[in-house]
């Protein structure tokens, strides 16, 4: 057996900066922001950063294009935090984007906002109506990518909201109108595939089009909504795999805090899948161990180990909903137990989801030791 590597990136978000917040919100800066800008920049080692400081000394009124270079920065910054961490594979955490269905919804036709509503904790997100059949003109995510791509020697991953969760996070008021009160059933699930099939293909799957043109070799898409209704996660498979169509890249799916009972079997039709990314550590012991009754949160791989769906697993090691930094030892046992189960060679390393909800401070840590735990996984199997 080839010595095994084990891949290690972020698949989410990152928090933003409190000077990349409050500049492009057009509130006041303060000396407090320059000062955290100031103390990352010099220890991430960003290059050109006091221009940065230069910029944010301003405090407020900034110009449009001084905006445009503040995210610039905030970008640079989040791409070095995750290199000097030692991840494999990078991105910018988001840096540029509102949230994740909001950044969708903002730039495809078809979409009118109806308000905020609550997500999770204390994080929200302004949820829009369908109106018409949605569609893009060109992609828009097209200028993030190009930025992280000259910033960085590292793989890139560009990691896009799939067309479910815009599904099942939006009120449809195009696709079941004048249907609902009364239809059927299945009147219903017409007009909720229709949608989603729109969606995946006028909407998601024409922006990945263009940044793979464009070079990017790795598509990530997000699917947080995917077990939200068991029922319907054949549609999550049609949608995914209607977004995969006619896409030379290596496309994988991100689905955190959900029962993946409910993914069997329908994940065995999923079409060149490279790879799930899942949640894992939020549910285990913090105990030491790789035996199986050591690690209870990651029981249903099992089921995976029995699927006949034979793609990798990013193995979520990393809790993003505490403080607690994962010593490099459990993150060792957490892959080590799931290599016994999977085989080493389908296993790749991520925290359960985004790590925005904690500081930067937090992340890196986090980050850092699970890396390091990704190292010592590897010398116990390969024995060096």
């Amino acid at each position: 057996m080839s010595e095994i590597r084990f891949t290690t990136r972020e698949i989410g978000s990152l928090a933003k900066p409190g000077w990349r917040v409050k500049s492009v919100s057009g509130r006041p800066v303060g000396s407090e922001d320059v000062e955290e800008a100031r103390r990352w920049g010099e220890r991430l080692g960003v290059e050109g950063r006091e221009r940065l400081f230069e910029l944010l000394a301003k405090g407020e009124g900034f110009t449009k294009e001084e905006r445009a270079e503040i995210q610039d920065f905030a970008a640079l910054y989040a791409i070095r935090l995750l290199e000097s961490a030692g991840l494999d594979v990078v991105y910018d955490g988001e840096q540029r984007r509102s949230e994740m269905y909001d950044h969708v919804a903002r730039h495809a036709r078809g979409f009118e906002s109806r308000g905020t509503v609550r997500s999770f904790d204390n994080k929200y997100y302004t949820k829009a109506a369908v109106v018409e059949r949605p569609r893009v003109e060109s992609p828009y995510d097209l200028e993030e990518f190009l930025f992280v791509r000259e910033h960085t020697d590292r793989v890139v991953k560009v990691p896009f909201t799939g067309a479910y969760t815009i599904l099942d996070w939006s009120y449809d008021e195009y696709y079941a109108a004048g249907s609902m009160l009364g239809a059927s059933a299945s009147r219903r699930a017409e007009a909720r595939r229709a949608f989603g099939l729109d969606v995946a293909r006028e909407v998601i799957r024409p922006n990945v089009e263009g940044l793979v043109e464009a070079g990017a070799g790795w598509v990530q898409i997000d699917e947080p909504a995917a077990t939200t209704r068991p029922e319907e996660v054949p549609l999550v498979v049609e949608t995914f795999n209607a977004t995969r169509e006619g896409i030379d890249a290596r496309t994988s799916m991100h689905i955190c805090f959900s029962d993946y009972a409910c993914l069997f079997p329908h994940i065995e039709d999923l079409v060149d899948c490279y790879e799930l990314q899942l949640e894992f550590a939020n549910r285990d012991s913090r105990e030491p161990g790789r035996k199986q009754e050591d690690r209870p949160g990651y029981a249903i791989l099992e089921k995976f180990a029995e699927s006949a769906w034979d793609g990798r697993i990013g193995l979520g090691v990393l809790d993003i909903h505490t403080n607690f930094i994962e010593p490099a030892e459990l993150v060792r046992d957490r892959i080590l137990h799931a290599a016994d189960v999977l085989g080493p060679e389908r296993i790749e390393v991520n925290p359960d989801c985004g790590l925005r909800t904690r500081t930067w401070e937090v992340a890196y840590e986090k980050l850092s030791n699970m890396v390091e735990g990704a190292r010592l996984a590897e010398r116990a199997i390969n024995g060096s």
